[in-house]
């Protein structure tokens, strides 16, 4: 049997055959304007893959944005695409795509697909930071999802971090590099990664937003470690495609370890796995993880 995984996105929805423990016949579309669109696309995109699957589709498994009520299938919180939010998302699609239909937050999809195939998966326990525009991320206890009663828990971006400022303020590289900008002068602006690019050169304002956004991370891992004490701390998101993000994390976490006499506590923290795949392998992760608690 075979799982069609989709990714919605902002921009574009990714798709994928999941056989065989593997992706496969992967694709995308831009994202629609509307609802009944998005329902279409989403329509043919099933009938496309059936016809080339080589195994029967069993079930349609979800990645979107926002405060995912994963037992009602409906989806809370707001994000780029309005019109899934508030709807009976879940039955709407079921009834169209006539298969069972899961659904799960993609900070949280992303946090699966390490607990359950990537850099987590031989661990009980574990947390993961999804770095972006803010900062997602997802608890996985005993191999289950952490979340929440109001369906907040992972959501580490909301945690306030130093001066009143919230993690995703302080170590997101998009507000990194908005507030280079800003102390520049520069008129237009740069991207996160070009932030990152600047400070290699010697750019002494820019290896200070750096700084401060290793600084903050570490402590955003930190206090949740403190609470969580998971086996394993992921880092995801485009941030951790750079290959020197590991060592300076490190020892932030150590200097905070060091000076809060906290040194006891071994924190493990790893790169994850998968990139441009994460929230289609944790909707399949996610689609295992809610069949066993049926």
């Amino acid at each position: 049997m075979s799982i069609l995984a989709i990714d919605i996105g902002g921009t574009s929805i990714k798709y994928a055959l999941w056989a065989a423990e593997a992706l496969t016949e992967k694709g995308s579309f831009v994202t629609p304007v509307t609802w009944e669109q998005m329902k279409m696309d989403l329509k043919a995109t099933l009938h496309n893959l059936t016809s080339c699957s080589q195994t029967p589709i069993e079930a349609v498994s979800i990645s979107v944005p926002g405060a995912v009520d994963s037992d009602q299938g409906i989806i809370g919180g707001y994000s780029a695409i309005p019109y899934i939010h508030k709807i009976h998302f879940v039955a709407e699609l079921e009834e169209l795509l006539e298969k069972p239909v899961f659904v799960e937050n993609d900070a949280n999809c992303a946090g699966l697909a390490e607990a359950f195939y990537g850099a987590a998966k031989d661990a009980k326990s574990s947390v993961s930071f999804i770095i972006g525009s803010g900062i997602g991320g997802a608890v996985v206890l005993e191999r289950k999802l952490v979340k929440g009663h109001n369906l907040f828990g992972g959501e580490f971006g909301y945690m306030l971090a130093e001066n009143g400022q919230t993690l995703s303020e302080l170590a997101s590289p998009v507000h990194a590099a908005k507030r280079y900008c800003e102390q520049k002068g520069l008129v237009s602006g740069i991207t996160g990664r070009e932030l990152f690019d600047i400070a290699d050169t010697g750019d002494q304002l820019a290896q200070q937003e750096v700084q401060q956004l290793f600084r903050a991370l570490a402590i955003g891992i930190y206090n949740v470690c403190l609470v969580i004490d998971p086996e394993v701390v992921c880092i995801g998101g485009g941030i951790s495609m750079r290959k020197v993000l590991l060592a300076p994390v490190k020892a932030q976490l150590c200097l905070l370890q060091q000076h809060h006499h906290s040194e006891d506590q071994r924190i493990t923290v790893k790169i994850c796995q998968f990139q441009q795949d994460a929230n289609l392998i944790g909707a399949v992760a996610n689609y295992h993880l809610r069949k066993e608690q049926v």
